[in-house]
């Protein structure tokens, strides 16, 4: 559970970082019907392109045009870990995932969350985001895609899926081990400050 590095430039809540973010939020019930439901593999993988696009964009203009909010600090953070579970539990459900890989995760964000939880009781509303949770959730969120393309079938001795799938589980392992890794660090800097306090 990231929170963004910068500090709070605006209170409004009507910016165009903010309106992005929650599309994102609202892509994540579109994702989960599309894989789940009608299994439109390539439609589900747009809305993770687009989700991932938006990211990326609504950071960026956030930084460029001043308009860093309190309300975009939780909306960012929450709709990735929103599409991570999502993914997880969708591609889980059809069989492209174990479910310990969906555990192992899932148990990641639950642990750095009480630690989150226990620093709000004191009027703490976050940690400084650090490249190894934002490299995390990167490589997460090119796992997916690349998972989900490789669980088609190969069409006339093509082996793209197969090309698709031993990248997918790269990513997904190097970033499930950065994912602990960023949570370990977040972990240790909620438990200085509880101490300080």
């Amino acid at each position: 559970m990231d929170v963004q590095e910068t500090e709070v430039q605006t209170d409004r809540i009507l910016t165009v970082p903010n309106a992005l973010s929650f599309l994102r939020l609202l892509g994540v019930p579109l994702f989960l019907w599309l894989i789940l439901v009608p299994q439109a593999d390539g439609w589900a993988l747009v809305v993770l392109l687009v989700a991932g696009f938006t990211d990326w964009l609504d950071g960026k203009i956030a930084r460029a045009t001043h308009s860093i909010s309190r309300l975009g600090q939780l909306l960012d953070p929450l709709a990735d870990r929103l599409y991570i579970a999502a993914t997880l539990i969708g591609l889980a459900i059809r069989g492209i995932v174990p479910w310990w890989l969906v555990i192992l995760l899932l148990s990641r964000d639950l642990v750095v969350g009480l630690y989150l939880a226990a620093l709000k009781r004191r009027g703490i509303t976050g940690l400084p985001v650090h490249f190894l949770g934002k490299a995390a959730t990167f490589n997460l969120l090119y796992a997916f895609p690349l998972l989900l393309l490789g669980d088609g079938a190969d069409a006339a001795g093509i082996d793209f899926h197969d090309v698709a799938r031993v990248a997918g589980w790269a990513f997904a392992i190097w970033g499930t081990v950065l994912y602990w890794w960023a949570g370990l660090l977040y972990i240790e800097q909620a438990r200085r400050i509880l101490r300080h306090r």
